[in-house]
């Protein structure tokens, strides 16, 4: 069972669990807050996290560092099948590498940070946020969504059950992304067949077994990207 640590504020539920792992926190210990002051998402952008949404770290302790680099991803499968018990929500796409998605509009993102003790994997702390009762934000490239926009009914409480539940296997597994994962990660691929303007110009293709994009270019070959942002043809960076 996850030891849970709550809190009305913090400046960000990330820095506190790290806090936690380095006074040795056990794998599965999570951090939840009502309200983030200073939450970040991918690349060092803000993430508004006002009261009424979810906003929690999750600590994983992988025996090895094989496969840490699909960690998020597998995260995002799991939050997408936690989702996808509550009713009454369409089904959760997942956008490589760390959005989930309601049809066109982001309600969630997964943010993983790696600390390391010389050259060995000491933990990975996974951050989840996702958009509940909250008031969303006016000035993002992606179009926001809420959970309470189909189920208005939910409140962040509900959720952590059973998020908690599918991610509980992941606290010290290592592996990388089975042929099950990648089968259910097409199901969900937001971005699959999806022209792209950037990290390269092409045409999305599915992932790769360690986690990397496929993409079609225009002449016909497949590269795979490690790294986004991820631009569709006319958004801006």
């Amino acid at each position: 069972m996850s030891v849970i640590h709550r809190f009305e504020r913090l400046p960000s539920t990330q820095d506190e669990l790290h806090r936690l792992a380095a006074a040795g926190a056990p794998a599965g210990t999570v951090v939840v807050a009502v309200e983030q002051e200073a939450g970040r998402g991918s690349r060092g952008r803000r993430w508004a996290s006002p009261p009424g949404g979810l906003w929690l770290s999750f600590l994983c302790r992988p025996s090895q560092a094989v496969g840490v680099e699909v960690l998020t991803l597998r995260v995002g499968l799991a939050a997408a099948e936690a989702l996808g018990q509550l009713g009454g929500v369409p089904p959760v796409g997942l956008k490589w590498p760390n959005d989930l998605m309601l049809r066109d509009r982001k309600v969630g993102g997964i943010l993983g940070e790696a600390r390391w003790q010389g050259e060995a994997l000491a933990w990975v702390v996974v951050g989840l946020g996702l958009n509940v009762q909250n008031r969303l934000p006016d000035s993002v490239r992606t179009p926001p969504a809420r959970l309470a926009d189909w189920r208005p009914d939910l409140e962040p409480d509900h959720l952590l059950p059973p998020l908690l539940a599918r991610l509980a296997p992941l606290a010290d597994s290592g592996s990388g992304l089975g042929p099950a994962d990648l089968e259910a990660f097409a199901r969900r691929d937001w971005l699959a067949g999806r022209e792209l303007a950037a990290p390269v110009r092409g045409r999305a293709a599915g992932i790769a077994p360690d986690g990397s994009l496929r993409v079609t270019l225009p002449d016909g070959r497949t590269v795979g990207v490690s790294a986004g942002p991820i631009l569709l043809p006319g958004e801006a960076a």
